[in-house]
């Protein structure tokens, strides 16, 4: 592969996550590539729904904190010029579900922020890692500062 075709763009709504989306869209410039963007919740309940795991962007779920979630990806995707078609937000587990939409969409490159934990934090895992050691394609950790 001489250029990536597909960049996607892990995000986690963090202090820093404008210079993670920035560098996702630098990328994807630079190599005229299709640029998408995935949130994944593992952090908020989810309510009983009849659309599975993948949540429409487009309907009204009327659950208040899954509705500030999504306007939060919408905002980011707007001003990153995602196509709304390439914008995914998915319950479950980050690393899991970052993996698979990656395979599915026949991503070439994914972009992940990545926090330096040490210690305890470490051998427990991150996304980040997670991501690294079981993505197919190519995986690019930014290194983003502890606030």
């Amino acid at each position: 592969m001489d250029t990536y075709q597909h960049i996607l763009l892990a995000l986690d709504y963090s202090a820093q996550g404008g210079l993670l989306a920035q560098r996702a869209k630098d990328l994807a410039e630079k190599y005229q590539a299709k640029l998408s963007i995935v949130h994944v919740l593992d952090n908020i309940p989810m309510p009983d729904t009849g659309y599975g795991t993948v949540i429409p962007l487009a309907q009204d779920s009327g659950y208040g904190l899954l509705e500030a979630e999504k306007t939060k990806l919408m905002q980011v995707g707007n001003q990153l010029g995602v196509a709304q078609a390439d914008r995914w937000m998915i319950w479950g587990s980050p690393k899991q579900e970052i993996v698979q939409l990656a395979e599915r969409e026949q991503v070439d490159l994914i972009v992940v922020g990545s926090h330096g934990r040490h210690g305890l934090s470490l051998l427990l895992g991150s996304t980040a890692n997670s991501v690294l050691h079981y993505a197919r394609c190519d995986v690019m950790a930014i290194r983003l500062l502890n606030a």
